[in-house]
């Protein structure tokens, strides 16, 4: 025999072909691991919100100031950083400064109703401990700003104006 490997096929297969199906079934595998865990986190998740919805209380704010900012230069209380996770406490995240009742508080918010709220006025805001879920006007409907259009969006804006006229 000669010093090099001799390769020899398994039932007349090739070693790609071998090769291949290994890492199709490898890959097979992680898309199963990945969904079971997908569906467990999707659980936790649910839970966690019928939690929140049984905790909540509706109060009546005055908002003073919005931002998104890093959790750890927000002014939450230390007991709300601690629990925490430490990869998470230098994300940016939607914080909303808002007088109740005579207490100023800093409250975090849902990142969908962010944009809702407005600067300076008055809203009846559904809260869970010092998390805000959901915002109404409390003298007159909140206002989405409008959606900015992309660039092609636009360009086919135009194109239909002037197909029209």
């Amino acid at each position: 025999m000669n010093d090099k490997m001799v390769l020899i096929p398994v039932l007349g297969i090739h070693v790609v072909t071998i090769v291949l199906i290994v890492i199709l079934v490898l890959l097979i595998a992680a898309l199963v691991a990945l969904g079971i865990y997908g569906r467990k986190l999707q659980k936790r998740q649910e839970e966690t919100q019928k939690e929140m919805q049984a905790a909540s209380q509706s109060v009546s704010m005055l908002i003073i100031d919005k931002k998104r900012m890093k959790l750890k230069e927000s002014g939450l209380p230390q007991i709300v950083l601690d629990q925490t996770p430490k990869y998470l406490r230098g994300q940016k995240v939607p914080v909303v400064k808002a007088k109740v009742g005579p207490k100023i508080m800093t409250l975090l918010c849902d990142d969908k109703i962010f944009e809702l709220i407005p600067v300076k006025k008055e809203v009846r805001a559904i809260v869970s401990g010092i998390y805000i879920m959901e915002v109404k006007g409390l003298r007159s409907n909140l206002e989405s700003k409008p959606k900015k259009m992309k660039f092609s969006e636009k360009i086919k804006a135009k194109l239909s104006k002037k197909g029209k006229e």
